[in-house]
């Protein structure tokens, strides 16, 4: 997952100036160098629908920015989230990017939506896990007899927007569960889409990979009665030892309107990320900045509040940008050997 920082000591300007213009994106962005760009003063903050946890998010670290970073400003830009966002930060479109874990890494080695055109992407921070809801309606959960996820099987299921990082780990969990694409009537629906279908019998189930508490299946919970499909011992186990870097997890009776019992599912951690490029100062004094006012972060998500302390960094699925690995070095924060990114400081022991 490494990837080694060039010297351009020995390589006069002009000819770095030529070879930039004349070589695509990636190579360039190679010899540029592990954070060696330039400082951006004006930052595109990558994020998701607009009725989902990314984009507030977002909002809050425009926040965090231009009132805390001299000569700084930020704008937020809604996406079909994860893989766009990894897309948008490799084109040079988007700067930074909150995307789910899986995607990144799938974006870093080149696998799924990337295989042929890897983006490698670096962590600044990991921020809250994304949980898997699979969503339908009472009536429809009762006359389908939806038990386990895998009774999905046969009916019309919506994976989540086009080229969504929903969309990624859903067909992520159907391939560890050897569930073909053929076997159900596939739909890629945003959010309010699919809670659009369900409601109109469009749809009989879709998939939410979401932070826990989210507004769009609260918002279907109070006009509808739902349900939430769990995830069988022998599913979440073959799932959480396969590809992705998934966890189990629980979704506590009450979170959502008229699902009064825990549901068993998995998740998948979000991180905010980087290109390779992006400025080491820029990215240590983003990343710190961020930590000092983490409640602006907690007041638009405050089910994240547990998971967004500097600790939580262990979780990235990609290596911590060199910029970010100073700000944890400081906070006394012991970044995994594989996380570190070649040529940092924390990587270079004494031993």
């Amino acid at each position: 997952m490494r990837r080694s920082k060039l010297s351009l000591a020995a390589i006069p300007a002009g000819v770095l100036l030529l070879a930039a213009c004349a070589q695509p994106a990636e190579q360039a962005a190679e010899d540029i160098g592990l954070g060696g760009g330039e400082v951006e003063n004006n930052l595109s903050i990558v994020t998701g629908g607009t009725t989902g946890v990314y984009y507030p998010i977002g909002g809050a670290l425009r926040t965090i920015i231009g009132d805390n970073l001299e000569g700084q400003s930020a704008s937020v830009e809604a996406t079909g989230a994860s893989v766009e966002n990894i897309r948008l930060l490799g084109s040079g479109d988007g700067h930074l990017a909150i995307v789910q874990g899986d995607a990144a890494d799938q974006g870093f080695t080149g696998t799924a939506d990337f295989e042929g055109d890897p983006v490698e992407t670096y962590s600044l921070a990991v921020l809250y896990p994304n949980v898997f809801h699979a969503v339908t309606l009472q009536d429809i959960a009762e006359s389908e007899g939806f038990e386990c996820f895998s009774d999905v099987v046969g009916t019309r299921y919506s994976v989540g927007d086009i080229g969504s990082g929903n969309e990624a780990t859903t067909n992520q969990v159907f391939e560890s569960l050897e569930i073909a694409s053929t076997e159900l009537e596939l739909q890629q629906l945003g959010y309010a889409e699919t809670a659009n279908a369900l409601t109109n019998n469009q749809l009989d189930a879709g998939s939410w990979v979401v932070g826990e508490g989210h507004s769009g299946i609260t918002e279907l919970g109070t006009t509808e009665d739902i349900a939430l499909i769990e995830m069988c011992d022998d599913e979440r186990d073959v799932i959480v030892s396969g590809y992705g870097g998934y966890t189990e997890h629980v979704i506590p009776g009450g979170t959502y309107p008229g699902v009064d019992d825990d549901v068993s599912t998995i998740a998948v951690w979000n991180a905010l990320v980087v290109p390779g490029t992006f400025n080491e100062d820029q990215a240590y004094e983003i990343t710190k900045a961020m930590f000092e006012h983490i409640d602006e972060v907690v007041g638009v998500y405050a089910p994240g509040e547990e998971y967004l302390v500097p600790e939580t960094i262990e979780n990235s699925p990609v290596p911590v940008h060199p910029g970010a690995v100073r700000f944890y070095e400081e906070q006394g924060v012991d970044i995994p050997a594989d996380l570190l990114p070649e040529g940092s400081g924390s990587d270079e022991s004494d031993e």
